[in-house]
């Protein structure tokens, strides 16, 4: 089963086993993924490589999701397309939600997240955006 349009998808998730299904799961639908399991993998990989979606788990080590949710905007300049952050969380509680917003979350997904709900809304996200091919983010190197 393949995208209309291959997204480079950043995962971060601490869980290994997690991150290894969520990444698969992507692979499948024909998108090019990179995992980090912490948050200073996750920002060196889009620094090198802004994806077009980030999937983030919110209680990370270190630095939490909404931290790296900040840091990825602010280091977007105007030249730079903005990546797609999603929350991908147990965090569920309104003041999550909030937090999420505040931190400029896109969309907030609690886990267990449905596959199918996820490859859908990758699938229509995808058919808005220019892909990596076109002009678009770049290639990520960081394949897992």
């Amino acid at each position: 089963m393949c995208a209309p349009h291959r997204l480079t998808v950043l995962v971060v998730e601490d869980h290994p086993d997690t991150a290894d299904t969520l990444a698969a799961l992507l692979r499948l639908h024909g998108h090019r993924v990179a995992v980090a399991h912490t948050a200073r993998e996750a920002l060196a990989t889009a620094s090198d490589d802004l994806p077009d979606v980030a999937l983030l788990d919110l209680r990370l080590p270190e630095l939490d999701g909404w931290q790296v949710a900040r840091r990825l905007r602010s280091e977007v300049d105007g030249q730079r397309k903005r990546p797609f952050l999603i929350a991908v969380t147990g965090c569920g509680t309104n003041e999550d939600r909030w937090r999420s917003v505040d931190a400029g979350v896109d969309l907030h997904l609690l886990k267990p997240i449905d596959p199918s709900l996820l490859t859908g809304l990758l699938a229509r996200f995808g058919g808005s955006i220019t892909s990596p091919a076109e002009g678009g983010a770049g290639q990520m190197t960081n394949e897992s």
